[in-house]
Formats: structure tokens, sequence, C-alpha cells
């Protein structure tokens, strides 16, 4: 019978979310050993940092990343600017964005603000400006379109400059750093993505 293995980890800002080369960009290969098999669940992307699952398990695969599952994923987001009340509302409601060269609206979203969060400091680190704050908030979604948070934040006035993915449902990348795998039994796993 097929052995599965579960682990998370921690993503470093600018490595491709694959582990086969791409150019001379760095890939997941440079940071972890795991066997051939196993990938991971939906990407980051290059310039995103965070959690990310990696495994073999199809059926949990299939879990995450099916919409009709809604699953959370929460997100820091540093942006450009001393972010509004009203940005916040509009990220909460839903904005237009463009998918696919097509206006999306999207879905509903939690979004408040994080008083300075306790991040790992970034290689390198974002283009500081003395005259332009920036801000960090939390946003949760149910959805996965491409660089949605991104598009987002803009589609508001507030630029990202810096993006985590903090959760995924249960799972958090509280203790983990850049570079850094942890790895779970099925059971475990199971347990922290879906209460089971």
């Amino acid at each position: 019978m097929k052995t599965h293995n579960y682990y998370i980890i921690y993503k470093p800002f600018q490595v491709l979310s694959q582990f086969s080369r791409e150019g001379d960009k760095k890939t997941l290969a440079d940071f972890f050993k795991v066997e051939k098999d196993v990938y991971p669940v939906g990407r980051l992307d290059y310039d995103s940092e965070g959690l990310l699952i990696l495994t073999n398990d199809k059926q949990l695969n299939h879990r995450l990343l099916h919409p009709m599952f809604k699953h959370q994923k929460e997100y820091w987001v540093q942006v450009d600017g001393a972010i509004t009340v009203d940005a916040m509302k509009q990220l909460q409601k839903g904005v237009l964005i463009n998918v696919e060269g097509k206006q999306y609206q999207t879905k509903p979203a939690t979004v408040s603000l994080l008083s300075s969060p306790k991040v790992c400091e970034r290689n390198p680190p974002i283009r500081f400006r003395k005259d332009i704050p920036t801000s960090w908030i939390s946003i949760t979604i149910t959805e996965g379109k491409n660089r949605q948070v991104r598009k987002m934040t803009a589609a508001v006035g507030f630029p990202t400059l810096r993006l985590i993915r903090n959760k995924i449902e249960n799972i958090s990348a509280d203790d983990i750093k850049p570079g850094e795998i942890i790895a779970f039994s099925k059971a475990a796993i199971y347990k922290k993505l879906f209460n089971e």
C-alpha cells in the first residue's frame, strides 16, 4: 500500500513553488528534500512567501484545491500607504479584478488591520521610503485566483509590497521560518485542516 507523506513548509521569497528548474530561479528543491512523488498543494507566487503544504495524497490535494470545499487561507499583506477603513470595507465586500482578461468579482473576505505583526526579515527587504507609510492587513479568502490578493489591494488603491500566507485552515506559519519544513502524520494533518 502506498505511503502518504505530509509536510508544511515556509516558502521563502523569490522561490518558485515547484521542484523542477526554470532558468536560474531558485526552486523548492534548493531548500527542501522530500520524496520524489511529493508536490506542493496549490502554489504561492515567486514574489510571495509563507505556508505551503507538500504531499503525495491525491485526496488531500483535491479537498484543498477544489473550489466547492471553500477552505480558508489567511494572508498577511504589507501595503503601500496607510490603508483606510473604506478600502478595507471594499476588500471585505469583494472587488472587481481582472482574471484572464475578464472582470471578476471577488467573494467576500475577512479583513483586519494588523499592528506590527511578528514577521521574519525578508531578504532582500522591501524598499523603505521615509515619507510614505506602509500598513499590514490580514486578508482571509476562500478562493485562489492568480495573484488575487495583490490584485485586490491594487483595486482599492493600496498596492501590495509584501505578501505572506500565514494560514491554511487551522495550520499556521507561526512556528516556522523561511526554508523550514515540518513533517505531519496523516491523522495530525487531517485533524488540523478538517477537524477529522
